[in-house]
């Protein structure tokens, strides 16, 4: 029996052990499929890293090194090459490497930290043939910055996430030319920082509502026809514009790697794909937490460590017999609020509410709206806390602090934005 198992070894998985570690928690175990700590950290090797948690900028494999200094310093074990095959409810955890084979361990809690994937070209459905020359973002950042290798020297990039943006730039400053980078929707989903610095600074074409509709080529990609987009996001008839290129990098999305959250029968939030948590980061089913992208996917991995540092401390405390359950406050939002992390209170507390927007608004003001007993009305929502902003998009996370007396008497919460006039 091992205390705590935490499954992943990137930054989640890292600050979680700390965390636990920290909260005195002695008997821990990493499981890492990959053979060195840090994951996509150590492809990462632009800066913008750390200003949050750390108080400066560092490139991604300084910012993973910083954790395992510490994972070293506490003597934390960790078993590299190693995938976990499943999860119990019982938290009993089936893995295999080259050296054990197949084995089990079982926890007393478990940290799930597997991160998230790009989402494929197959789930896209672009027509056309299949030519060399069609990556997505990551894997193009894992030859350029690990490997050594250009995937091309004529790149159109489809989708502007912030991975999307960041290799626009790096393809640029490895010599490649970047013809553009097309977006489906009205509006980039990156950091608006990573449009200044990737695109604007080097003159790289931002076209948005324009997606690729076609692929050219047989043996290697050739090019592609891109066309506009309507409000439904379907191609416009007739505004097809062939862009010659031989790489086509996609950046459309990424999937938190749930498969064990779903294996354990945890339920997920429809709209993230991660579990369902409490503000403990506590899945439904005690003593398994969850904490960074395979939760809900970050802009920032500043954030994931935060996050993971809630996870590790609850884990610890859960081990001691010390994470009790006071209330049970479900949190719903809005049409215009995609999601928000957690989506249930379980203690009277100050609890910090994450969550992001669909669309892009303007001066707009976030109201926490609360309905329950005593002074609050039941089926009857009242403002307990709101807060003004300038901007919000769907690219940022945003977050509101909900002081914990102001959850006493409250049955549910109800997250809503609602648009100011200018």
């Amino acid at each position: 029996m091992t205390d705590l198992v935490i499954i992943g070894g990137g930054p989640a998985g890292m600050g979680a052990a700390v965390a636990a570690y920290e909260s005195g928690i002695r008997d821990i175990l990493i499981l890492e499929r990959d053979e060195h700590l840090g994951g996509i950290l150590q492809q990462c090797i632009h800066n913008g890293f750390g200003l949050h948690r750390f108080g400066e900028e560092l490139t991604g494999p300084e910012y993973a090194w910083k954790y395992e200094q510490q994972i070293k310093e506490y003597q934390i074990p960790v078993k590299y090459k190693t995938m976990v095959l499943s999860l119990s409810p019982e938290k009993e955890i089936t893995a295999s490497n080259a050296e054990e084979g197949i084995f089990t361990i079982r926890a007393k809690a478990v940290v799930l930290a597997m991160g998230c994937r790009e989402r494929p070209r197959g789930a896209l459905n672009i027509p056309g043939t299949r030519p060399v020359g069609i990556y997505s973002a990551g894997t193009a950042q894992k030859l350029v910055n690990r490997k050594g290798y250009l995937p091309g020297k004529e790149v159109v990039i489809l989708g502007s996430g912030d991975i999307g943006l960041i290799m626009a730039r790096r393809m640029t400053l490895e010599g490649a030319h970047v013809r553009a980078v097309c977006e489906l929707l009205p509006y980039s989903g990156g950091l608006a920082r990573n449009i200044a610095q990737c695109l604007d600074d080097f003159g790289i074409p931002l076209k948005l509502s324009h997606t690729v509709v076609q692929i050219h080529g047989k043996e290697r990609l050739t090019g592609v026809t891109i066309a506009k987009t309507d409000e439904k996001r379907r191609p416009i008839p007739g505004t097809g514009e062939y862009v010659p290129c031989d790489t086509l990098l996609l950046s459309v999305g990424l999937i938190p790697e749930n498969e064990l959250t779903l294996q354990a029968g945890i339920p997920t939030d429809p709209v993230t794909g991660g579990a369902v948590v409490n503000q403990d980061r506590q899945t439904e089913i005690p003593g398994i937490f969850s904490c960074g992208n395979v939760l809900h996917v970050h802009d920032l991995v500043d954030f994931v460590s935060l996050e993971a540092e809630i996870a590790g401390k609850s884990a610890a405390a859960y081990i001691r017999g010390q994470l009790v359950r006071e209330c049970s406050i479900p949190v719903f939002t809005d049409d215009k609020i995609r999601y928000a992390v957690p989506q249930k209170i379980t203690r009277l507390e100050d609890t910090t509410l994450y969550f992001r927007v669909g669309s892009r608004y303007r001066n707009v003001k976030f109201r926490v709206m609360g309905t329950g007993n005593g002074e609050h009305s039941r089926n009857v929502y009242e403002e307990l806390y709101s807060v003004k902003k300038y901007r919000a998009a769907p690219g940022e996370m945003e977050t509101i602090k909900i002081k914990k007396e102001l959850l006493s008497g409250i049955s549910e919460l109800k997250l809503i934005l609602e648009e100011t006039p200018t």
